[in-house]
């Protein structure tokens, strides 16, 4: 069974309050370096057999047309992920 991966993150312009949250919160621990933190979403899509380029064709269409809202977010990678 192959995994098709779809990442999707805010639009560089559109404020990030969760990604803000955590941002604060890893300075609160102690845990600094970062100048800032954005939040994305992360699909994990199952096929049958290996994946195809027809497999990540439908997955980028499954992308913009319900995984990610073109308005506010962007599809940044869409990737076949190695086996374990």
């Amino acid at each position: 069974m192959g995994t098709v991966i779809v990442d999707v993150m805010p639009k560089p312009e559109i404020l990030d309050p969760q990604g803000q949250a955590v941002g604060h919160a890893l300075g609160k621990l102690g845990i600094d370096g970062f100048t800032e933190v954005r939040q994305g979403k992360r699909f994990a899509l199952s096929v049958d057999g290996e994946v195809t380029e027809e497999a990540l064709a439908r997955a980028r269409e499954a992308a913009e047309r319900l995984l990610s809202n073109p308005v506010i977010e962007d599809v940044v990678s869409v990737r076949a992920e190695a086996d374990a």
